[in-house]
């Protein structure tokens, strides 16, 4: 399967998930607004959530790829799923310990995580309480990772790549039925984060048995491949992850300030759509096809491949980012604007979004740009970028929240993810494992034209259809549906016309 077959598998999933996670998303928002049992729920969320993608999207999967597909390539099969079952055996001890762990000490935990709860007893009470509920997820998830990696690395993409679809069902099961059983729907949202977990876990590991990946539990042993493990994961735990190690200081800024946590966390839900769909699918195929690459000493090849999928990212990606920031308002009114989600709440929603989308292309080369470093076993200068990334970012938070409030927010991590680009960017250049070729400059020069001619249209015609896009939903939907179909038409006409996009280069593309 070429890369970008395999990138529109993952795609595709990941475009049902999304769609499921944005019916799940108009349902919290009309169940629980951007009141404090959604912001304690959110809070919650993100705790295991940040763990899981710093070590079973990021760390795990930078260092564990690598390292199976080269066994796998160079000693077979039955030495690759050998090295899988020790790691996880190892990978089941340690998050085991850590869900214990967390399980006692969560008060402690959510001091310094939610400071800003601190003074209502009840919202905090019911913070710690979900997280206890919710964390297990994240040793399920792991779990599941190791297998999706295998998988991965067997050239098999659809089955990970659904995954995640359960966790939305499960929600929205929870919302529509189970809640009515529990204490308040979001203890239901957060029952319905662990048994999705479980399922998710099964749901890989059966077809990584199918598929002859006969990975299995022993004793917990520190052998030489995974002490080569640990050692690249370390580094990449925040290499991998800057850009949700900024979400997360986000996250506890927010807490500081009513509501913000839920207008980042609509905001941010509706800036992953296309990260999700576009740049985390392409890193998730980018990642073994560099390694094989990479390890068979084919630079100009792996050059080329990057350019090829920094191309096609890029079609899509800057479109939606200036897409997202021309009709931010009417899309989150759209999306959420009903039940206890106000108009106050759009705008304050709308103004985050624009924000995070100033930073789409950033965080989507991020993606493209880390496998790189990772396919060559270098682990560590990413941290050293994060370290920088980090800095900035916390800066910036800290000084625009004076402000423009959690605003200031999402613009400090917008800033620091193009930071993270140039700097890792700008290393590959200079290791020579990286050039930018003449196909690629023309392509970002006409797509970016291309949008810009699509901004102006979007800008104007939304300044013509005010009034239906305040009015009642249906009539909101109906002028929303119109300015995106006109946008996308205005694009790839103009893309056509400059030869930017067209539809021999998605079947050349789709073809391999």
């Amino acid at each position: 399967m070429s890369l970008f077959k395999s990138a529109f598998t993952v795609g595709s999933f990941t475009l049902c998930s999304r769609i499921l996670g944005y019916i799940r998303d108009i349902l919290i928002a009309s169940v629980l607004g951007a009141g404090f049992l959604a912001d304690a729920f959110f809070v919650a969320f993100r705790l295991p959530n940040f763990f899981r993608t710093l070590s079973a999207e990021g760390a795990f999967n930078a260092a564990f790829v690598p390292l199976f597909a080269g066994k796998l390539e160079e000693k077979g099969k039955d030495e690759a799923v050998s090295f899988a079952s020790h790691v996880l055996s190892f990978m089941f001890f340690i998050l085991l310990c850590l869900t214990i762990i967390m399980q006692i000490f969560m008060p402690a935990v959510m001091h310094v995580l939610a400071p800003g709860f601190l003074d209502d007893a009840e919202k905090f009470d019911v913070t710690v309480q979900f997280g206890r509920i919710v964390f297990p997820y994240l040793l399920f998830i792991s779990l599941m990772s190791l297998f999706s990696g295998v998988l991965n690395s067997f050239g098999k993409f659809a089955v990970a790549a659904s995954a995640p679809i359960w966790l939305n069902i499960c929600c929205i099961f929870a919302l529509l039925v189970v809640a009515k059983y529990t204490d308040t729907p979001a203890h239901a949202l957060a029952w319905a984060v662990m048994v999705s977990g479980v399922i998710q876990f099964l749901w890989v590991a059966v077809a990584a048995y199918k598929n002859g990946a006969r990975i299995y539990l022993s004793l917990p042993k520190l052998d030489d491949d995974v002490k080569i493990l640990l050692k690249r994961m370390v580094p990449g735990i925040i290499g991998g992850g800057v850009t949700q190690i900024n979400l997360w200081i986000n996250t506890v800024i927010a807490t500081t300030m009513a509501g913000a946590v839920s207008y980042l966390y609509y905001a941010d839900r509706l800036v992953q759509f296309p990260l999700a769909i576009i740049g985390t699918a392409m890193g998730t195929a980018l990642l073994p096809v560099l390694s094989r690459q990479i390890k068979g000493k084919k630079l100009d090849e792996a050059i080329n491949t990057q350019n090829r999928a920094l191309e096609i990212v890029m079609i899509f990606t800057i479109p939606a980012a200036v897409a997202l920031i021309i009709i931010a308002e009417p899309l989150i009114s759209v999306m959420f604007e009903r039940g206890k989600f106000g108009a106050e709440e759009t705008k304050a929603t709308s103004a985050a979004l624009i924000a995070y989308a100033v930073g789409l292309p950033a965080f989507v080369m991020i993606k493209i740009f880390l496998p790189s470093f990772f396919a060559n076993g270098d682990t560590k200068t990413p941290v050293k970028i994060a370290a920088i990334c980090l800095v900035a970012n916390v800066t910036i938070s800290l000084i625009l929240i004076r402000y423009i409030g959690h605003v200031g927010l999402a613009v400090a991590t917008s800033f620091s993810s193009w930071l993270n680009t140039s700097l890792l960017c700008g290393i590959l250049i200079k290791r020579g494992i990286y050039k930018a070729d003449s196909s690629l400059n023309i392509r970002l020069l006409k797509v970016s034209l291309s949008s810009a001619v699509m901004g102006v249209m979007l800008f104007y015609m939304q300044g013509f259809m005010g009034s239906y896009l305040s009015g009642m939903f249906m009539q909101k939907f109906i002028a929303l549906s119109g300015l995106i179909i006109s946008g996308v038409v205005a694009f790839f006409v103009v893309s056509y016309i400059t030869k930017c996009v067209r539809p021999s280069d998605f079947r050349r593309l789709l073809k391999g």
